[in-house]
């Protein structure tokens, strides 16, 4: 009998062995991951998005290209690259604010493609350039960041990874349309961080697909 509980108490700690390695081989290869699956991403979508751009330039004046400024990993700068779905002068009066699903600043082709998420396709973009990651927080602006800082505890260990083009708060929660659900949201982001493997991220690659289907 003491043999069986030692065989399972060793067997046990070699589970915790492997998951330990895999965690960290996780953590080292997951950049490599990323500029892979990027590089994947934009390839197969490049079609599409010149399809895209050719119907917003036929739609609504302005560019095709919509850029912004958000926070990355440890709190530095970046241009968030997006297909245009609001009009060139959407904050000009109002400044930044949150959108919501009705939003008279969003084009007709603008609200299709933030319903199908394909507006997100450029990012890509970022995620080759090492800037994104494919899995993992979104992205905010800056005045939205700083109000978070003040308002939510712990937001700052948002900051610690690279934002991702979806994660597990895109799949399990809206869009966000207040500093309310920025608090809900970032309860998954966190959760995120402390669980994140590659089972979980295939998790979350496999639900977001399903949501862009399902619109």
């Amino acid at each position: 009998m003491s043999e069986q509980v030692t065989t399972v108490i060793v067997r046990g700690g070699d589970l915790g062995f492997l998951a330990r390695f895999a965690r960290r081989r996780y953590k080292e290869f997951k950049n490599c991951f990323d500029i892979f699956l990027g590089a994947l991403g934009l390839s197969v979508s490049a079609p599409i998005i010149a399809l895209l751009g050719i119907l917003i330039k036929l739609t609504s004046p302005g560019p095709i290209f919509y850029t912004q400024e958000r926070v990355g990993q440890g709190g530095k700068p970046f241009k968030l690259i997006k297909l245009r779905t609001m009009r060139v002068d959407a904050e000009a009066k109002t400044g930044p604010v949150w959108a919501s699903p009705d939003d008279p600043r969003i084009t007709p082709l603008g609200r299709i493609l933030r319903k199908l998420h394909l507006d997100e396709l450029p990012q890509f973009i970022n995620v080759v350039m090492g800037q994104m990651s494919v899995i993992g927080p979104r992205p905010e602006r800056p005045v939205f960041v700083e109000e978070f800082k003040k308002t939510i505890p712990d937001y700052e260990l948002w900051l610690s990874v690279k934002p991702g083009i979806t994660g597990l708060a895109q799949v399990r929660h809206r869009a966000d349309q207040s500093i309310n659900d920025g608090r809900r949201k970032l309860k998954y982001d966190l959760l995120y961080l402390e669980k994140m493997c590659w089972l979980l991220d295939l998790r979350i690659l496999g639900l977001t697909i399903l949501k862009m289907a399902r619109g």
